[in-house]
């Protein structure tokens, strides 16, 4: 910096400091709710000016994070500034109150501060002191006046005034002229304070000895300092015009609105002149010293002397223009006369309010409370009155609305509670309105985004859903898929879908189906079968991502759809020597005659399981028939002597599955002259096609029978007893029930191998069981069987087929089955009928067939393969000694009707039982009704002399077998 600069620098300093120590230290002033200090124009940056902090009572550690600021509109000059760390304002921006403040009068600059976490407003306002730092300056260096020797005593000729752009003490004080021995200053005031300089004739002017005169004018500021400026004048002396134009008034006033149009006509001016021809033709001018200004808004027709409107007024820069006029005429040496005209300007609501968004928080949570702030919104009219008086408002269909704070200045503020779900954003429009006539409104438009909150749970579309899935599906294929929806956005709305725990037949839900967490698809995780498990039911559950999270269930039934995947199973004849069931047929049978019944059973349903009989092959198809629903085999005509004694027949058994399933099997009948005493399998429970009386010889032979295997079998049950009995003292109580099961392990089986539908038989007294056979269980591991035979090997009576494993029944139950004598115990529970199939009273399916004791491993393989559905029950002690003697009791499982007045439908195939519903064994004497616990899933087929239970893997199984 050069040394002029520093000698510059050093002047602005010493009068600055000069001016604190007269005015003294900047005060704040509180005026009207509001914080006022004072500052001397043309500091330095980083000057002080104030402690805001202490002032306004913050604390100043906060104020860095309150965003303690000054508001200002944008494009706005930022003279002053805050520090965040001590709470001082100091100057920013050096000021030039010159610049900033146009006009004359008092210099305010008006401060909004802000600070948040709470959101608070102050006003503060800082006025710029004027300091002398300018001189007065005249527009020209030389004034050219020209003055007729003729001008009287006492003439006065204004001069241009000079210009100090300071103000107050500081602005043009006084006039001075150089010493002369003609003219005098007197200095005179405007209206606005100001001060103009005239020059009064003091002597009478004479050409002929002086025809110019060289005068300097001084103008003198107060400041301190004085500062001054000069220019020179220059008097010509001109020759006399005796007269001077007059005006009518020597000042005039006037009403404009500000809103005229250029060209709109102001006054008319009227002067005049004494004087004839040129000296009394009157020119109108502005005066020498008019400012600039005027002479930009206001035009004079020299000749008419009209002031006309050139450009645009504005009330809110100057309401009141003084213009001065000068006439003179064209004569020589002509004197200029003035004349004043105030031009008062009228307000015009001609500005619209002014709407500026102080501070913004957005966007806000839609679980704010009402009274929430949003924004601070400051107005603005700069028309004056009625016209700058302004109201806001915020339109009526939105949950907003304006709070005033101070004047003109607004907070937007929530009314109600906000929900994103229904409204995801407002656009909010603030209506500005002045008083003015017509009043003038400005819209804005602010955006509030309103931010989500998890205050939805998820919805399924469904309240349930149901499934149908085909049996021996593909592991992993896709069943169905669920969805929901949650009207949240972002992660609130982000669902993820699982299964809640549970078991399934024992099992994990887990392993029977799985779900996509993201899509919602569900899979099935293993092949189902539709014979072991036909539906079951899941709960899904769909939860959000949100904080905390919510989450709904639905409940998915899935049912599994039947599949003709199981051929039938023919069960009565079972053939005697591998393949072939042999019979004996009397020669002297009718047509008519029933030779037997074949019987099978179908795992499927519905019509998967509708089975159908028909001889695919016959020795002399003419010679018998079978019946395409029962399975009866009967005599189309009587046997002829060339008839062949050895009948083959192939039976086929098909369902009405698509594609149909069948299973056959090969019959040999023998025709014989006479049947002997011994019944064939195959025909001994056959009803005989007429009824006959029984002879006393064979009621003689029954009873004895009956008595004879009672004892055996009485006693039989007391060594039972007694084994068992040491049996549980030795396992701890977990021995076998009967003492013929000596297969059992000495381990305690699974509590899941068996259910409590545990039957017990016992022979008629007198009976014997003088065989028995071990036969291992094909089934689930822990099951072996028993089979007793009775005296006659191949003709025995009674045949059981028992789980080594106690059943899980209460122990007053166990109790009595260990009991000799007891009678059959079978369930009181009657379980609801499968409605696929009932049959009525009068279709009684008959099993029957040959079995001997070398037939036990095909019993075993069917053992295996219908374990889990077939079971056949047994008729009690009691019931079967109330038939009569002599008898050929012919037992049957049929279906009853349910309880009384129950009509089963007619299309039932009697030779087929349908799993869940109750049996009827009927014999000569009537229907014997049997009960069954827990699945009632059991199918029976006659035997000669002995009756076949399949049991399913939770069940005891029993075979047997009837007196003759």
């Amino acid at each position: 910096m050069g040394a002029g600069g520093g000698s510059r620098l050093g002047q602005l300093f010493l009068r600055s400091l000069l001016f604190l120590l007269l005015a003294g230290p900047p005060a704040p002033r509180p005026a009207s709710g509001q914080l006022r200090y004072a500052v001397p124009e043309e500091l330095e940056h980083g000057a002080f000016v104030a402690n805001l902090g202490e002032d306004l009572g913050l604390d100043l550690s906060t104020l860095s994070a309150r965003r303690f600021r000054i508001v200002s509109r944008a494009g706005a000059r930022q003279y002053l500034e805050v520090n965040l760390e001590n709470g001082i304002l100091f100057v920013n921006e050096r000021i030039d109150r010159e610049e900033v403040c146009e006009a004359g009068g008092t210099c305010l600059l008006h401060l909004q501060l802000l600070v948040e976490s709470p959101l608070e407003l102050y006003r503060v306002e800082v006025e710029v002191l004027d300091i002398n730092d300018h001189a007065p300056t005249f527009p020209w260096q030389e004034y050219v006046l020209e003055v007729a020797e003729s001008a009287v005593l006492g003439a006065r000729f204004p001069l241009e005034s000079a210009h100090d752009p300071d103000v107050g003490t500081n602005s043009v004080r006084t006039y001075r002229l150089s010493p002369n021995g003609f003219f005098s200053l007197e200095v005179q005031t405007r209206s606005d304070t100001s001060k103009f300089a005239e020059l009064v004739l003091e002597r009478t002017l004479d050409r002929e000895q002086q025809r110019t005169h060289r005068l300097l004018l001084t103008a003198l500021d107060g400041g301190v300092p004085e500062r001054s400026g000069t220019a020179h004048i220059l008097i010509t002396v001109l020759d006399a015009n005796d007269n001077v134009p007059v005006f009518d008034q020597p000042s005039y006033g006037v009403s404009l609105p500000e809103d005229a149009p250029a060209g709109t006509l102001v006054i008319q001016l009227n002067a005049t002149d004494l004087d004839e021809g040129p000296n009394g033709e009157i020119e109108y001018s502005f005066s020498g010293h008019a400012p600039l200004r005027i002479r930009e808004l206001f035009h004079i027709e020299p000749q008419s002397g009209q002031v006309l409107l050139k450009g645009p007024l504005d009330y809110e820069r100057t309401s009141l223009h003084e213009l001065y006029v000068q006439a003179k005429d064209r004569g020589p040496s002509a004197v200029a006369v003035h004349c004043r005209v105030l031009v008062h300007l009228l307000d015009v609501n001609d500005n619209a309010p002014e709407v500026t968004l102080t501070s913004v928080s957005t966007p806000v949570l839609e679980d704010a409370p009402p009274g929430t702030v949003i924004a601070v919104i400051s107005v603005l009219d700069r028309d004056s009155g009625d016209n700058g008086r302004v109201s806001c408002e915020v339109s009526p269909d939105v949950p907003f609305e304006l709070r005033s704070s101070f004047r003109n200045y607004y907070t937007l503020v929530t009314t109600q509670a906000l929900d994103r779900e229904v409204v995801p954003e407002y656009n909010i429009s603030i209506t500005a309105r002045d008083m003015g006539s017509p009043a003038l409104l400005t819209r804005s438009t602010l955006t509030v985004p309103v931010s989500d909150v998890n205050d939805n749970a998820p919805r399924f579309l469904q309240p349930s859903y149901s499934v149908y899935v085909m049996e021996n599906n593909a592991p992993g294929a896709s069943i169905c898929s669920v969805s929901a929806l949650d009207p949240d956005c972002q992660q609130n709305g982000y669902l993820s879908y699982s299964i809640a725990d549970g078991h399934i037949h024992g099992m994990p839900v887990g392993t029977y189906v799985s779900i996509n967490s993201d899509s919602g698809h569900m899979y099935a995780l293993r092949s189902l079968d539709y014979e072991q498990i036909r539906s079951f039911q899941i709960q899904v559950q769909a939860q959000d991502a949100g904080f905390p999270p919510l989450s709904a269930n639905v409940t998915v039934h899935i049912f599994v759809l039947d599949q003709n995947d199981n051929a039938p199973v023919i069960v009565s004849p079972m053939p005697r020597n591998g393949s072939v069931a042999t019979e004996l047929v009397p020669r002297s049978a009718r047509p008519g005659y029933l030779v037997g019944t074949v019987s099978a059973v179908d795992a499927d349903a519905g019509l998967n399981s509708r089975l159908s009989y028909q001889l695919l092959q016959a020795t002399d198809f003419t010679l018998f028939s079978m019946a395409p629903d029962t399975g009866e085999l009967r005599t189309l005509r009587s046997f002829l002597e060339q008839d062949a004694t050895r009948q083959r027949l192939v039976v086929q058994v098909r369902d009405g599955g698509q594609p149909a399933l069948s299973a056959t099997m090969s019959l040999l009948l023998s025709v014989v002259e006479t049947m002997p005493q011994t019944f064939s399998d195959f025909s001994e429970f056959s009803l005989p096609a007429e009824p006959s009386s029984s002879s006393p010889l064979t009621l003689y032979l029954l009873v004895s029978l009956g008595s004879i295997s009672f004892t055996f079998l009485l006693a039989i049950l007391i060594l039972t007893a007694i084994r068992c009995r040491g049996k549980r003292c030795s396992h701890g109580g977990d021995g076998c029930l009967p003492p013929c099961c000596h297969c059992c392990p000495s381990s305690r089986p699974s509590s899941d191998g068996l259910k409590t539908s545990n039957l017990t038989a016992q022979p008629p007294a007198g009976t014997t069981a003088t065989t028995c056979l071990d036969v291992p269980g094909g089934g689930p591991p822990g099951y072996c069987y028993k089979v007793c035979l009775g005296p006659e090997s191949a003709q025995s009576d009674f045949m059981f087929l028992k789980p080594c494993t106690p059943p899980r029944n209460n122990e007053k139950d166990s109790g009595k089955r260990s009991q000799p004598g007891q009678n059959l115990q079978v369930s009181k529970q009657i379980k609801q009928p499968n409605t696929d199939w009932l049959t009525p009273s009068t279709q009684r399916p008959a099993l029957k067939s040959s079995q001997s004791l070398e037939d036990m491993g095909e019993i075993r393989k069917a053992l295996q393969k219908e374990h889990e559905r077939l079971c056949t029950l047994v008729t009690p002690v009691s019931e079967f000694q109330k038939a009569p003697s002599g008898t050929n009791s012919i037992w049957t499982p049929q279906y009853s009707p349910l309880y009384p007045g129950h009509i089963p439908p007619l299309d039932y195939q009697h030779n087929v039982y349908i799993p869940g519903t109750p049996t009827l064994l009927s014999s000569k004497d009537g229907p014997l009704f049997l009960g069954r616990e827990n699945k009632n899933s059991f199918s029976t087929f006659g035997k000669r002399k002995k009756m076949t239970t399949y049991c399913d893997m939770h069940d005891n199984v029993v075979i047997n077998n009837d007196l003759k």
